[in-house]
């Protein structure tokens, strides 16, 4: 099943990524909210390469967390791959459609 959306979408000088989470290239979700923010961290860095950009070119992030428990764990590997300034961001807790814990969606300078 084809699902509507593109991945990225640069719009003047704005480049919106789609929500990544945090499955491996082989399609395996790693076990744990630390190696899955590792993960989709990983993935949202291919994106930007692609387009040319970082993590530093990122100016912000909605955040998914399935378990508001996992929020301390979150934040150390976000906080840590982040460069300063870090960008603005939200935290939600919620349900999301796969297993997966954590979903980050990012808009970053084009």
């Amino acid at each position: 099943m084809a699902i509507p959306l593109s991945k990225t979408r640069r719009h003047g000088d704005t480049l919106y990524l789609s929500g990544e989470l945090g499955f491996a290239p082989d399609g395996t979700l790693p076990e744990g909210i630390t190696a899955q923010t590792e993960q989709c961290l990983n993935n949202i860095e291919a994106t930007l390469a692609k387009e040319g950009k970082s993590l530093a070119d990122v100016i912000s992030c909605t955040c998914y967390l399935t378990d508001p428990a996992d929020f301390a764990a979150f934040n150390a590997v976000y906080s840590a791959r982040f460069p300063e300034p870090f960008p603005v961001r939200t935290t939600i807790g919620c349900a999301l459609m796969i297993d997966a814990k954590v979903e980050i969606t990012v808009i970053a300078k084009g």
